[in-house]
């Protein structure tokens, strides 16, 4: 063997070696990750202030939270707000998970954790795919079933029926089920889940009056103070009105709220009802009111106007009110019916006929008297 073939195979059994330590590596690297410890970070290079976009799929529902300008949105609820501090919540928690027990499991016991993929019907986890503004991936992670907190008799009940963690796998690592101590209540499957529920606060009310499509007037309740009982407009003199059910109305309005935002147009609100409020400060709104659609939740669309005096010290707070208020002018909100059942209470539950004095019901007294 002469020095030139002496160099080659020392050359090939350098690559050969190479090759094995890179294998050994994979393999190591691949080992230490189904073998993670208790203790140990579930994504720990998870860079959570490069997150622009987080994308949510699950059975029957595919949709995204997109931060927009300085606010986050979902574009499948036609860009609505989507709740800052439930976004923040789960992205800190993203960065801190940990391990509380890891297992290898295959495709074919998925399901029994809820981690089975996002397009069975059937035990379907949940995927979250978090992106930077570039459209890139930073991690993904699938969440499944909530670990029911173990009991024993000894426990208060207050503690009983309580999660506490959730079961997930990483699309990196798919064999890899991790129990983590954190059931992730706020990474929902569901779009509405993830909107401002922000809305109109409808309060200090004047007057109230419930309005047909063609402008026909049902009830006009007012009051000249707040501390005044109402009275029901044209009302007549047989007729008095129901104190607990006026209250009930006016209780109401300041709790009005929504279940979800309609994407699309304003469809439907064609034949509405129309409440017309007056408050105190000079506000005054205009809810809209539709016929039931989805699952009974009626169809809502809120506007605003006002008369605020310049000068006074509540102006600006006033101000601040009215624009935040008319920012939710352009939504159609679905609004659920023990919501708005109330606010549509027809004039007949509202009054109370006076009874009219007859022989059966005047006093001996009274009979003597006439009889005379």
């Amino acid at each position: 063997m002469n020095r030139k073939q002496f160099i080659l195979i020392l050359f090939a059994l350098a690559l050969v070696g190479a090759a094995g330590l890179i294998s050994i590596n994979r393999h190591r690297q691949s080992w230490n990750v189904r073998e993670a410890k208790v203790g140990d970070k579930v994504m720990p290079a998870f860079r959570f202030n490069d997150v622009a976009a987080i994308h949510i799929k699950s059975f029957g529902s595919d949709f995204n939270v997109i931060k927009k300008g300085d606010a986050w949105r979902v574009p499948e609820r036609s860009d609505y707000l989507a709740n800052y501090g439930q976004i923040k919540d789960v992205l800190l928690k993203m960065r801190d998970l940990k391990v509380a027990q890891s297992d290898t499991v295959g495709p074919s016991q998925w399901g029994r954790v809820g981690l089975a993929s996002p397009d069975d019907a059937t035990n379907a986890g949940t995927l979250l795919e978090f992106k930077d503004a570039g459209g890139r991936m930073i991690n993904a992670l699938i969440a499944g079933k909530r670990h029911l907190r173990p009991q024993s008799r000894s426990d208060p009940f207050r503690l009983k029926g309580l999660f506490d963690g959730c079961y997930v796998r990483l699309p990196s690592d798919p064999e890899n089920v991790l129990l983590i101590s954190d059931d992730l209540a706020g990474a929902a499957s569901e779009p509405q889940a993830w909107l401002d529920r922000s809305f109109v606060k409808i309060d200090h009310i004047k007057a109230i009056s419930l309005v047909t499509t063609n402008g026909a007037n049902l009830w006009t309740l007012t009051r000249d103070t707040e501390s005044q009982p109402w009275s029901l407009s044209d009302a007549a003199e047989t007729d008095t009105l129901d104190q607990t059910a006026a209250s009930h109305i006016a209780e109401m309005l300041p709790f009005l709220t929504f279940v979800d935002v309609r994407d699309g147009a304003k469809a439907g609100l064609e034949k509405s009802l129309m409440l017309f409020v007056e408050t105190f400060d000079q506000f005054f709104y205009t809810v809209k009111i539709g016929v039931p659609v989805h699952e009974g939740n009626y169809l809502l669309n809120v506007s605003v106007r006002a008369t605020i005096p310049e000068g006074k010290d509540e102006t600006k707070e006033l101000k601040d009110k009215l624009a935040r208020e008319q920012s939710f002018a352009s939504w159609v909100y679905l609004a659920e019916s023990a919501t708005i059942d109330p606010l549509l209470t027809d004039r007949s539950r509202l009054v109370q006929k006076k009874a009219v004095a007859t022989q059966e019901t005047l006093s001996p007294l009274q009979l003597s008297e006439r009889q005379r």
